[in-house]
């Protein structure tokens, strides 16, 4: 009643307004020309004054076009920037200075709305940017970056429950998570340490700005990661209108709210609140994949942005999220546990907690020179135990027994150094700085109360710091022709190991429509420390740390790529990457293990007296073919071709756990006008193939004979699974008040209702091997309110 209470006007519109800044030293542009063609004839525009500010009011709501012009720098044109009337658009516009002053160069689709131009201008190869409202259009992304990120060439999907990002073939683990400059750890609900993903991320997309995504050979501004790089960026709140939401989805009961401080101050806020609503949805007798267990979670986002002198500016942001989940195997349906994750002979207790928050500082110095300070401090704590149950001869539980524990608690203290200086009109160098002073808390133990025993696999409270420094030259030759060289340096204080990398890039633009970029990195990650920490049992009963001493992990990237820009909104990108792995953990004893493989499951490795003699190859082609949102229609078709290939100690070449061999995702949407009372309705579809992944197959005999589930460990991923197939359709509406939105969608997933594979393992209840599923029909529902 509340929201349809609110009355219509004749026609809606919305004010657009932000700031215009140069792309190297961020000073703010004086005079420049910003337009929006708001239809055939009607013109509207406004220019910057002395703080790079502009203001046009008065917008019709729907899809805008922006053009932007100023004397001596590129020219750019932004089609489809989206205004309703329940928020203001804030657009802040970077313009890149022209080489030559009798160039003229006009850049299509820049800043919000175009994917392949990412925020760090350094990164020209396997890298595009991604805003809000992909996480909202996307069938079956959920508001979720890294669900959305799944449809991006080179990224593996697959896994219904968790949202784990797989690059290439490489593990999870090999991602870098960044936030405002900050290495922040996993940033998912039910993240666990040994992992970058979960099943609800704890990032709200009401808080994110466009942010990069870097799947290979990414800038020396990057380091401690060997796969890719999700480098977000907070966006800040309005400084002139307070603005609300009320939000109510798949992620959570959602409460927000952005604003000013006050009519003559420039400082904003913006936080945003969750509560799971998969309690809700269980109540109502629909089923999401965990059987009888309902997560629950919550989460809070903010940032608070206040000016700081002429050109200057403080931010104070976070973001923190707990969450708990009981897997009952003891309430277990038994004749049909085909959507229990977890084991019907263990009742097990999940807790997770996850916090991040930061303060930078950061100015324009001069015309030329920007830098930005920010110190920040994170922490996790991962809280497991376990009940094996025993069961009488009507399978009822008569006993509990405590089979396993874990506590894993760590602290990061970070402070970031950045600066740039643009030389002149073809050169600019970007450098900097990252110490991250890290503590652990560690317990993990194996109870086996038939033998009045345990195993204790982790006990350690120590600290380790990592220190990481970096420079990039730039170098335009022309307006068409540029070249990035630069070194990235880390050390490590817990194994005492320096090392450089090496990192070069070149882009050409063969003219409007084709460009050509190669790339190449050196990448080393550190060992996870759950692996640095495992507890070697001596023949005397003393414990050693077999782990601790590990190098790096090794990585080279060797990237092609080839752009076409079809037309205006329709673009083309091949690319083709080889990437070579060296120094990876291996068992000193011949075996089939590999950490390439660390990631596939929840549980931390508890291999030891490990050395860095591995080796693993990934190899492939990728395609976008993209027609970027314009007259009401989109669509995204991606694929990989690619090979994932490792070696262990035992010089054997087999499979990763990651190696699906292909993926092909195909998106495509529609959205209509309704008449000219504000109201739109739209249709969005997702398709997605991907090869079976290998698996380790089970040993029937040994499993049978131990009364739980064994690998037969020398055919490790061996065995292919049948590919994974899933379609999901979102249908969404949306109507326009005088100075509000209404948003209603329904996400139908896996529309088919497709049976893929979620695990195997060895039933001894029923002496077989049983199969779980991933989610079968699902439909989502959505409600959005902002005013």
């Amino acid at each position: 009643m509340f929201f349809f209470a609110v009355t219509a006007a004749a026609q809606s519109t919305q004010t657009v307004r932000g700031r215009v800044l140069d792309e190297v030293s961020q000073t703010p542009l004086i005079g420049v020309n910003v337009v929006v063609m708001s239809g055939p004839g009607a013109v509207l525009g406004s220019t910057t004054d002395e703080s790079g500010e502009y203001r046009i009011e008065k917008v019709p709501v729907g899809r805008q076009t922006l053009k932007i012009s100023y004397i001596g720098y590129e020219d750019q044109t932004i089609p489809n920037v989206m205004v309703t009337a329940g928020k203001e658009v804030v657009m802040n516009i970077t313009l890149t200075e022209k080489v030559s002053q009798l160039s003229e160069v006009t850049v299509i689709a820049d800043t919000k709305e175009d994917k392949t131009a990412t925020n760090n201008d350094l990164a020209v190869v396997s890298a595009r940017s991604f805003n809000v409202d992909d996480t909202k259009r996307y069938a079956g992304a959920l508001g979720d970056p890294s669900r959305m990120a799944a449809n991006f060439a080179g990224v593996v999907g697959g896994n219904d429950s968790r949202n784990d990002i797989v690059v290439r073939g490489n593990s999870p683990t090999g991602m870098l998570w960044q936030m405002e400059g900050l290495n922040i750890p996993n940033p998912n609900h039910f993240g666990a340490l040994v992992a970058t993903g979960g099943p609800v991320s704890i990032l709200n997309n009401n808080n994110i700005d466009k942010s990069d995504f870097i799947t290979s050979a990414f800038p020396a501004q990057y380091g401690n990661a060997t796969a890719g790089v999700f480098d977000l960026k907070l966006r800040d709140g309005n400084n002139q209108k307070n603005e609300f939401l009320g939000q109510i989805g798949f992620n959570g009961f959602e409460l927000g709210a952005e604003g000013h401080f006050g009519k003559n101050s420039k400082a904003s806020y913006i936080i945003n609140y969750r509560y799971s609503t998969l309690a809700v949805f269980q109540t109502l007798g629909i089923e999401f994949g965990t059987g009888s267990n309902t997560p629950l979670y919550q989460d809070l986002n903010f940032k608070v942005s206040l000016p700081a002198g002429k050109n200057g500016k403080i931010s104070i942001f976070g973001l923190g999220g707990a969450s708990e989940i009981d897997l009952l195997g003891s309430e277990a349906d038994l004749d049909n546990d085909t959507d229990l994750y977890g084991s019907e002979n263990i009742d097990s207790y999940p807790r997770y907690q996850t916090g991040v928050a930061g303060i930078s500082y950061e100015k324009s110095v001069s015309e030329k020179t920007f830098l930005k300070l920010t110190a920040g401090i994170s922490a996790t704590s991962e809280n497991f135990y376990a009940d094996s149950l025993v069961r009488d001869e009507t399978n009822e539980v008569v006993a509990k027994y405590l089979t396993s524990e874990a506590d894993f608690t760590t602290r990061k203290y970070s402070l970031n150094f950045y600066t740039r200086t643009k030389l002149d009109t073809k050169n600019s160098l970007t450098s900097g700085f990252y110490i991250d002073a890290m503590s652990f808390d560690l317990f993990n133990r194996d109870a086996y109360a038939n033998l009045n025993r345990d195993t204790v696999r982790l006990d350690v409270d120590e600290n380790a710091t990592l220190y990481q420094f970096y420079t990039t030259w730039r170098h335009r030759f022309t307006n068409r022709f540029s070249l990035n060289t630069g070194i990235h340096g880390q050390y490590y204080s817990l194994n005492e190991q320096i090392v450089a990398e090496p990192r070069v890039s070149l882009q050409y633009v063969i003219n409007g429509s084709h460009a050509l970029s190669l790339g190449y990195g050196l990448h080393h990650q550190m060992q996870n420390i759950t692996t640095s920490f495992i507890q070697t049992k001596t023949q005397d009963g003393t414990m050693v740390l077999t782990n601790k001493g590990l190098d790096f992990t090794a990585s080279q990237h060797y990237v092609l790529t080839y752009d076409w820009n079809i037309s205006g909104n329709t673009r083309l990108k091949a690319e083709a990457y080889y990437q070579r792995l060296n120094d990876v953990p291996v068992e000193r004893k011949p075996t089939s293990f590999s950490a390439l493989n660390t990631g596939a499951s929840f549980a931390p490795l508890d291999q030891d007296s490990l050395v860095n003699s591995g080796t693993g190859t990934n190899y492939g082609l990728e395609l976008t073919l993209e027609r970027f949102y314009s007259r009401g229609f989109y669509y995204l078709l991606t694929t990989s071709l690619f090979d994932s290939r490792y070696e262990g100690s035992d010089g054997i070449e087999r499979n990763t756990a990651f190696n699906t061999r292909f993926v092909f995702n195909a998106l495509a949407g529609k959205e209509w006008k309704l008449g000219n009372n504000g109201r739109f309705f739209s249709l969005n579809l997702k398709l997605t193939t991907i090869g079976g992944k290998f698996l380790t197959p089970i040993d029937f005999a040994k499993s049978q004979e131990f009364g739980r589930t064994i690998y037969r460990n020398s055919d490790a991923y061996s065995e292919r699974q049948s590919s994974y197939f899933r379609t999901d359709l979102r249908l969404a509406y949306r109507k326009e008040y005088a100075k509000s939105t209404l948003e209603v969608s329904l996400d139908l997933q896996n529309l088919t209702n497709n049976k893929n594979i979620f695990s195997q393992s060895y039933n001894p209840r029923t002496n077989s091997i049983a199969t779980q599923y991933q989610q079968a029909f699902f439909p989502v529902p959505y409600v959005r309110f902002t005013f």
